[in-house]
């Protein structure tokens, strides 16, 4: 279905527009007259709406973070936390695999300098405080919050341990975009998951549990895939 520009508001042309060309062509496309002309609207309508390149790219990786937390939301909580927690790991390493260049704008993994805002009184996109990121990071932190009251873990911050899990996930997210696993078969399986385990176990889950939760977990994102695209048959 073909959508008319026109009713869209501008912003929201430019940011879509800023979107599909870092999908087509990466980062090095995104301009205020490319991303013009893929909008169907003037250079002018970057400066007007958002003051200039590097604001309309923090509004993207909002735009990002948004659709980072809809997936999360999609996944449903069972009574495995771990499996839950792990479930969550591999939807975010899906989430990146088909949304390369957009995930590398909202961390910065590798080409930071390329998005930081010039201006001085613009909000760095890795701040980490925006609300769209705390919106998707939230899902992060209220599962680990259940690990400890399930008693899964020891009593741990439940901050400190969504700052260690995020961590090691969007380092393994980061080497996977980077070609690193390339001779793996399959590194989700080789990597991330037994990842995941070793970081509960770690916290005092017992290993056993943690294997078996592990496990369990790429049947809740096989099931979550699955509601989505019979979602999309019935629109």
């Amino acid at each position: 279905m073909t959508v008319d520009l026109s009713l869209q508001d501008p912003r929201t042309r430019l940011v879509e527009a800023a979107i599909r060309l870092l999908a087509r062509s990466g980062p090095s496309e995104v301009k205020a007259r490319s991303v013009a002309t893929e909008a169907q609207l003037s250079t002018m309508g970057v400066y007007t709406y958002f003051g200039g390149v590097p604001e309309l790219l923090q509004a993207v990786a909002d735009d990002g973070f948004r659709q980072q937390a809809s997936v999360f939301g999609r996944l449903a909580l069972t009574d495995d936390p771990m499996a839950d927690l792990c479930a969550m790991a591999l939807a975010c390493h899906d989430f990146a695999r088909r949304n390369p260049h957009l995930y590398d704008l909202m961390f910065g993994l590798s080409i930071h300098g390329r998005y930081s805002p010039s201006r001085g009184d613009a909000e760095p996109i890795l701040s980490g405080q925006s609300p769209s990121f705390r919106a998707a990071y939230t899902f992060l932190l209220q599962g680990c919050a259940r690990l400890v009251t399930a008693k899964c873990v020891r009593n741990v911050d439940p901050d400190l341990m969504a700052l260690q899990l995020w961590s090691a996930l969007h380092g393994f997210i980061m080497l996977d975009l980077g070609g690193h696993f390339a001779h793996m078969a399959n590194p989700v399986v080789e990597v991330l998951v037994p990842m995941c385990v070793n970081l509960v176990v770690g916290m005092g889950a017992k290993r056993d549990k943690a294997e078996a939760s592990g496990a369990a977990a790429g049947a809740l994102w096989s099931s979550a895939q699955n509601n989505k695209i019979v979602q999309l048959r019935n629109k």
